[in-house]
């Protein structure tokens, strides 16, 4: 899997959540994904080095884990081979909602609360996300390598209400396929419901 691929998988469960609320700007998602598992999904789908600690199982992870060799930084100097187990997920989102959990802890509330991308990245290093001194200028790298920040652009744009498009469906589109339907013209029916689909998707539904 080349980078550009891994990315394409991870950002929109990334921008999904940023619009769902989650605290964490979609490119230091993508970022912290591709630093932590070097652009590989693994089966065990941890894609943010999220460790077992002393963590119960909850609604997203179920308690299963993997332990792998790793490295630290203890007091300024890197140890290799450490022992961790890291956390087992059913599917990416499950880890990124997992993580959006972790942040809700008192200790990440400067990671909560930063304004933009590189004040996140930084605030994961202060608070001790990880242990790796140049952490945030990784982060920051991936970020403006590839980037990154036009996901974030993406998870602001203005979603239209679904309300508002079930209507232009139900008093517009509904009947101009009923009407095509009675004159037999299927090109038309193929277009109407083209048509309908494209609305929900853009209103956040699923197609029909």
């Amino acid at each position: 899997m080349t980078r550009e691929e891994f990315i394409s998988t991870v950002a929109p469960v990334a921008v999904k959540l940023r619009k769902e609320g989650s605290p964490i700007f979609p490119s230091v998602r993508v970022a912290q994904a591709m630093l932590e598992t070097g652009c590989t999904l693994h089966e065990w789908n941890n894609l943010v080095g999220f460790k077992v600690g002393g963590g119960k199982p909850n609604a997203f992870w179920k308690g299963r884990s993997v332990s792998t060799k790793t490295w630290e930084v203890y007091d300024g100097a890197r140890v290799d081979g450490v022992q961790a187990h890291w956390r087992a997920y059913d599917c990416i989102e499950d880890c990124f909602r997992d993580q959006d959990l972790l942040f809700e802890w008192s200790r990440y509330d400067r990671v909560h609360a930063a304004q933009s991308p590189q004040e996140q990245t930084e605030m994961l290093r202060v608070c001790g996300y990880a242990t790796d001194p140049v952490y945030t200028q990784k982060l920051n790298s991936f970020i403006t390598g590839y980037d990154l920040e036009k996901y974030d652009l993406e998870a602001t744009e203005q979603m239209l209400r679904a309300d508002v498009a079930n209507t232009v469906i139900d008093t517009w589109i509904k009947p101009a396929w009923k009407k095509a339907d009675e004159v037999g013209d299927e090109q038309g029916k193929q277009y109407m419901n083209w048509l309908a689909n494209q609305l929900r998707v853009a209103s956040g539904q699923p197609e029909e």
